[in-house]
């Protein structure tokens, strides 16, 4: 797909808060963001400046950084970026009140329709 670096950078912070929002990251939570990142093709060089810009940033600073890249995306992306979320949270086999909670919150934020974003992800098999 030829989705733009915001795109990319508000996936990956969205989903680094995802993953960690249980406390624990799981190995199968690790394989779909790899399915993540190969799906969507996002480039080495935006990795390695998220992994960069990740490191020292607080919880709400990743979260915001997020919403703010995708915000800056179409409702199409925006759409599909939460798709993403939705299955990653359900990657682990559990869904824990707290990437409910991130899910809900950020789907708000970013003006898109939460059953929108699950009728989406029950067409897609790809995780």
């Amino acid at each position: 797909m030829g989705h733009n670096k915001n795109y990319h950078l508000g996936v990956l912070y969205l989903m680094r808060l995802l993953m960690n929002a249980d406390g624990i990251v799981d190995s199968s939570e690790n394989e779909a963001l790899n399915k993540v990142k190969q799906h969507e093709g996002i480039p080495e060089a935006t990795l390695i400046e998220f992994e960069k810009d990740v490191i020292n940033k607080e919880e709400k600073e990743i979260y915001q950084s997020g919403i703010d890249y995708l915000n800056l995306c179409s409702n199409e992306e925006k759409l599909n970026a939460f798709v993403h979320l939705y299955k990653m949270s359900e990657a682990d086999g559990r869904v824990h009140v707290k990437e409910v909670r991130l899910l809900l919150y950020s789907v708000r934020q970013a003006k898109i329709e939460f059953n929108d974003v699950v009728s989406l992800a029950k067409q897609l098999k790809y995780l």
